[in-house]
């Protein structure tokens, strides 16, 4: 019997594209729904009544919520090309950098900088590098925060490698920088490039579009060109 394997998505949702490449480097098949936020679907709303939100897996029936949640299930279900090592410290360090990922980094360089201006936006601006200096030193002398493969904490960070230049290229500034950050610079050049996550970036143009709008109406104005 063929397993059914659904993902619920957005087309430019970063996390709804952590669950793609995980099912990707998997080699797990599987059916896309694509979802619009300002018009969700029943079915949405009755896969995740509580937060209403992408991603969603469905497998066989049983619903799975929450980006980081739904990668950890992938791993345990589907023991191809693992994406957590078998070492519980080692396992425990990926689980900490894809959380730091999403609570520090993500928020500061989203919430502190693409949508601030002015003395704020310095401040995110600061936040963020000093976020960013841990994932230098994390990174350092290694090709992923797996190791030599890509892993968990690789594909929850995975969005810097694509998103970031986008959103500096809209403020016209660079956060990750050569000079500054080495390492992650090479990471961010070694993942973009990775066959199965090159393949599945969103339309750039699209997402400059998008995201100069998400500032523009946060800031309550058009952005100066």
């Amino acid at each position: 019997m063929a397993e059914e394997v659904k993902v619920f998505r957005t087309w430019s949702s970063p996390f709804a594209l952590r669950v793609i490449w995980a099912l990707k480097l998997k080699g797990v098949e599987f059916d896309t729904i694509y979802e619009d936020l300002s018009n969700k679907s029943p079915l949405l709303l009755q896969y995740n009544p509580i937060h209403k939100k992408v991603p969603v897996l469905v497998h066989n029936g049983k619903v799975i919520c929450e980006s980081l949640v739904i990668l950890e299930y992938i791993d345990e279900t589907w023991k191809q090309n693992p994406l957590l090592p078998e070492d519980p410290h080692q396992q425990a360090s990926a689980r900490f950098w894809a959380k730091f990922g999403d609570d520090k980094v993500l928020q500061s360089i989203v919430w502190g900088v693409l949508l601030k201006e002015g003395k704020e936006l310095e401040e995110g601006v600061l936040a963020s590098l000093e976020n960013l200096k841990y994932l230098e030193e994390e990174i350092r002398g290694k090709k992923f925060f797996g190791g030599e493969t890509i892993g968990l904490a690789d594909i929850a960070l995975g969005w810097l490698a694509y998103y970031l230049d986008i959103f500096e290229e809209i403020l016209g500034l660079k956060l990750i920088d050569q000079e500054k950050f080495p390492s992650l610079a090479a990471w961010k050049q070694e993942f973009a490039n990775a066959p199965i996550i090159h393949e599945n970036w969103p339309d750039r143009d699209k997402l400059v579009n998008k995201f100069v709008a998400m500032r523009e109406a946060k800031l309550g104005k058009e952005t100066p060109k």
